[in-house]
This record gives C-alpha cells, structure tokens and sequence, in this order.
C-alpha cells in the first residue's frame, strides 16, 4: 500500500476526543467527497464517492451512529484505472434536511455553505478532526522515502482558505494554490508535515515521517562533510603538485646543497610526502614545525621560481 493509503487507515481509526469531533469529520467527508441532488418535490438525495474502503465503511457508521439514517452502498469498478470505488447513498427520508443543516452543508436559509461553519470547529479537538475528515476525503502524503509534499484538494475557494486558517492557527505553515477549477492546500517541509499528521491525531505516521526526516538530514550532513573533506583534499594535492614544480625549477637553478638548511629541509619533506598537508609536513620535520613556518618556507621557494621564471622570460 502506498503511504497515504497507510495514513488514511490509521486515520479511519482513531476515536473522537469529544462529543463532536464525529461530526465534524462527517461534514469535512461530505463537503469534500459528497455530492447534494434535490428533487422536483424539494427532496434532498446525498451521495459520497470516495476510493478508501475505510473511508467508506467509515461515512456509514458516523451516518448511522449521529443521524440514523439509511444509507445504499454500492461498488463500482473503474474502466480506466481497474481499481474499485465506493458510492455511498443517503436517499430522500425525513430528517436529512436537517442533518445536512447541522453539518454545515446547508445554512439556516436552505442554501450552500461555502466556508467552514466557526461552530464545527470551535474547539482544538474538533478543528483537528474537520482537518482529518479533509485528508481522508482528498488528502494525498508522499511516501517520506522521497521529497516531502502534503496536500488536500477541494472544490471551493473559501473552504480552502478555512482549512489553511486551521493549519496557520497552529502554526503550521499552509498554503493554497488553484489548479484549474480546485484549489489545492499543501505543504512542503517535513517538519511541517509531521506537525498536521500529529494534528489530526495518525501519530504513527508522524513518527515513522519524522524518523525518516531524521534520517535524511543525518544523511545530508555526513555527504556535506564528506564533500568538504574531499574538496580539501583536491586543493591540497593541487597545491603540492604546484610546490613540487617551484622545488624542481629552484633544486635545478641553484642546487639543493646551495639552499639554505631551513629550504633543503622543507624540499626534503615535500619530495618524500607528496600529497601530504603543511600541517603534517610540520609534524614530520625534526624538531616539529608549525603550519605556519612550513608555509613561510614554501612562500620563498615559489618566490625564487617565479624570479627564475622573470629572468628566463627577459632574455
């Protein structure tokens, strides 16, 4: 299974904190995944479509379990993507109406909702379960093995915008985006995602999110280092080989007997430890150098072979 398909599971799972919170899941569900047809007689028929088996079994139970009423259940397979869908059915019966009212899907007046209702998510526990509801009915994670992105997609402008105000009231760093006709809230960073999965209560997920984000910058620091060290040593050895140019161009100039001791001692290292650092050329001299007279010593051998090079290009 895919990781959302994991997140979704746990998330089917995991129980009310109060009172309420169902009932703000089942509006997110239904605002997201649900679909509102009215007949001639002004009798509503509801219907939720969603892919999630457990999404599915979920709608069920909280429609029974809050509102008693009946449901259809119906299992559809797709032509194209030869994968099943689930259709859930809440036909024309007395006491819709007023479910639907209560919900959120329809106002006082009979009309849309368009925003989130302020009392579905008047509480912490309550906002974190409407946010749940959003991620189960549209909800996308990728697998942590790969680049961090987080999104739910929704149809309407203002319900976006409230489910971005849930995610920034906590600070967790939302944003939207329109795509065509759907508006799409998402999110980035991996600190981030984990923050909402642990919102919305799928801890499991977050944690296995968070060993993984753990992982990668532990991984990102260790090639970091190892770059750094590898481009050191790539200067290092380019130094040496430049230092061992000047020694030939001065040993054949003047002689290495005619050197001073304090030159004749430096060629002598340099020559036996080619691609070794100043620092460890001073630790092998006798007495021992520091970094800084092994490179005052390597100053004045470049300085003489650049004058030779000056007197060879004047004749």
């Amino acid at each position: 299974m895919s990781f959302t398909t994991d997140v979704k599971d746990e998330m089917s799972r995991i129980p009310a904190q109060c009172s309420h919170c169902d009932r703000a899941l089942l509006s997110a569900l239904i605002r997201i995944e649900g679909s509102l047809h009215l007949s001639g007689s002004g009798a509503y028929r509801l219907e939720v479509a969603t892919d999630s088996i457990f999404v599915a079994r979920l709608i069920i139970k909280l429609v029974h379990e809050l509102y008693h009423l009946k449901t259809e259940f119906t299992v559809r397979q797709s032509v194209l993507h030869k994968n099943q869908n689930y259709l859930i059915g809440v036909p024309p019966q007395t006491g819709l109406k007023e479910a639907l009212m209560d919900l959120g899907i329809l106002s006082g007046t009979g009309g849309m909702e368009f925003g989130i209702r302020e009392d579905l998510i008047r509480k912490q526990c309550c906002a974190s379960a409407f946010l749940r509801g959003a991620f189960l009915g549209s909800g996308f994670v990728a697998s942590p093995k790969g680049d961090f992105h987080f999104e739910i997609t929704v149809t309407g402008k203002e319900l976006a915008e409230g489910l971005v105000n849930i995610m920034q009231d906590r600070e967790i760093p939302a944003r939207m985006v329109q795509r065509r006709n759907t508006y799409v809230v998402y999110l980035k960073s991996g600190e981030a995602i984990t923050d909402v999965l642990a919102l919305t209560g799928a801890h499991q997920a977050a944690l296995r999110l968070e060993n993984e984000r753990v992982y990668k910058s532990m991984r990102n620091d260790v090639n970091r280092k190892t770059n750094a060290e590898v481009a050191n040593q790539g200067k290092t050895v380019d130094s040496a080989v430049r230092q061992v140019f000047a020694i030939r161009k001065v040993v054949d100039a003047y002689g290495v007997e005619n050197l001073p001791v304090a030159l004749q001692e430096y060629i002598r290292l340099r020559v036996a430890f080619p691609e070794a650092s100043l620092q460890e050329l001073g630790e092998r001299a006798n007495p021992p150098l520091s970094k800084s007279a092994v490179y005052h010593r390597v100053r004045r051998i470049e300085q003489m072979a650049a004058e030779i090079d000056a007197r060879g290009a004047g004749r």
